[in-house]
């Protein structure tokens, strides 16, 4: 049976932990053709563990109190935000790739399926080269906007590309930032719904009074959640009602947004259980992702939460950055934005609020859209014959 080795800087730290259920759901689809495990940073002196009967191999580069890099917001807006942190990018990639070399040593894995080559490929690339394990490379875009704003970040990862069997990137925007990086090969890899089949239930688009706009995802910057509420501000509040689910650093301050504006339609619903979420996805009417390209120059890679609406049978409102277009075909499979842009934002909502034929219409050709090209079967088979491949080249 194949043996791979995926190493991510995030992973769920815990049952019900709600972080990347992407990577978790893809992890768990592979590991029932194939024998996955992961390496994966501590958090707050986290030890090694078992999910989903995959074992999780946790890595410690500091002392418990400061074993907070990554997990529960991105390390490059962490670092951003609290300068210090740059200092445990040291001891981090040092412990990581120590912890690398030792599980290589001891068991033979087939590849080793590297998440945010910045700077997870450092950890990598000396264990690989010593026990002559082929590197797969997954880009997610983050790393890739890192380059914007440390052009120095550019060299690192050219020579990771270069000495990797296999690039994969989860849209085509992220494609073309490796491209701009180094002319090669890049295989599309993107994800797909997180949701399980029993929360596949049918709703109808349908109008309704108030028309009911669902937002889910963190509370930073480049989720633009501001230009969502300044939109609030322009629709009617009997007729609209606007719902935001999860939560972050922006949290307080979108909240004192919302009400020095009196917007009495905006609900703050904070981190719901998968089963509270589920009944908002099927009460509501509408979802919306008003992303943005943010301060630092990050955007959505993907945007895998517009694919859990559309299984949903949710009509789609997003802003066309990043690699949101690969999901959204605008006047398609969705309605597609200006990002910044309120005016924009508020025209969209009320095109769907009164218009049940282009509800319809988006809807049926986004659910066609994701079954054709972001199903699990399809991109797990794929990766499965990567991994393949590159284990039988001598």
């Amino acid at each position: 049976m194949l043996k791979v080795l995926v190493i991510a800087s995030v992973y769920p730290r815990f049952e019900k932990d709600t972080e990347v259920p992407w990577l978790r759901t893809s992890i768990a689809k592979l590991s029932e053709q194939i024998h996955v495990e992961v390496l994966a940073p501590a958090y707050q002196g986290l030890k090694s563990h078992t999910i989903d009967g995959v074992k999780v191999h946790r890595f410690r580069y500091a002392t418990q109190s400061l074993e907070i890099l990554t997990h529960d917001e991105g390390a490059p807006s962490k670092m951003a935000n609290r300068p210090w942190m740059q200092l445990l990018a040291i001891p981090y990639v040092i412990s990581g790739m120590f912890q690398c070399f030792r599980l290589l040593r001891q068991q033979k894995f087939d590849c080793l399926h590297v998440h945010w080559p910045f700077p997870h490929a450092l950890i990598s690339f000396i264990p690989s080269k010593i026990f002559k394990v082929p590197v797969i490379l997954n880009f997610h875009g983050a790393e890739l906007l890192l380059v914007k704003k440390h052009p120095w970040v550019r060299f690192p990862l050219r020579f990771a590309i270069k000495h990797s069997q296999a690039t994969l990137a989860n849209s085509s925007f992220t494609a073309k930032k490796i491209h701009d990086i180094k002319a090669t090969p890049v295989i599309l890899s993107p994800y797909g719904t997180t949701l399980s089949s029993s929360h596949l239930l049918e709703s109808k688009p349908k109008l309704s009074s108030p028309f009911k706009v669902l937002f889910v995802g963190r509370h930073i910057e480049r989720k633009g959640l501001t230009y969502l509420i300044q939109a609030a501000a322009m629709l009617d509040p009997e007729q609209y009602s606007i719902r935001i689910v999860g939560g972050g650093d922006l949290t307080a301050e979108l909240q004192k947004q919302a009400q020095s504006l009196e917007l009495s339609h905006v609900h703050f619903l904070g981190k719901l259980s998968k089963e509270d979420l589920t009944k908002e996805y099927l009460n509501a009417n509408a979802f919306v992702l008003p992303a943005i390209v943010d301060s630092k120059g990050d955007t959505e890679g993907l945007g895998v939460v517009l694919i859990e609406a559309i299984e949903y049978n949710l009509p789609v409102i997003a802003s066309n950055v990043g690699g949101i277009p690969d999901v959204i075909v605008d006047q398609k499979t969705g309605l597609l934005v200006q990002e910044k842009n309120a005016s924009a934002l508020k025209l969209a909502i009320e095109s769907l609020a009164t218009n049940q034929n282009l509800q319809n219409h988006l809807t049926k050709n986004a659910y066609e859209h994701v079954q054709k090209h972001f199903s699990w079967d399809i991109i797990v088979q794929k990766q499965i014959e990567l991994y393949q491949n590159l284990s039988t080249k001598d």
